[in-house]
């Protein structure tokens, strides 16, 4: 079954050596987001790229550092990403926030065109 509609997503560019009270933040956002009750959230962790102070920063077959961008992105309602801004507030990020309306197309398993053309068969 399909689903759409409009949605918020937050998408959070943070660097991977960044910590909160010695933890990974990308790792402190993704539990917030789950205790918030959020949809979901995924991490992305980038290649290559450089952020506020210009410094490209590059994964080599050798791990030099801790420095390479990730992404954190969270899509939910608007009003459930809006409220749960805040709590990224606590965290003192340095990096980039956004957010974008975005339209959802959301699969869902159940009944699908497919399903009904079996079953239709098969009875």
């Amino acid at each position: 079954m399909k689903v759409s509609g409009r949605a918020l997503r937050l998408s959070i560019f943070v660097c991977e050596g960044d910590t909160w009270r010695h933890k990974p933040l990308h790792a402190e956002i993704v539990h917030r987001a789950h205790r918030a009750g959020l949809a979901g959230a995924t991490v992305v962790r980038g290649i290559e790229g450089y952020g506020s102070t210009s410094a490209i920063h590059t994964a080599h077959l050798l791990p030099i550092g801790d420095r390479l961008p990730l992404l954190i992105v969270i899509v939910d309602a608007e009003q459930r990403i809006r409220d749960f801004l805040p709590q990224l507030d606590e965290l003192d990020i340095s990096g980039l926030v956004t957010l974008d309306e975005v339209d959802v197309v959301r699969y869902v398993p159940g009944e699908t065109a497919h399903s009904r053309h079996r079953d239709r068969r098969s009875g």
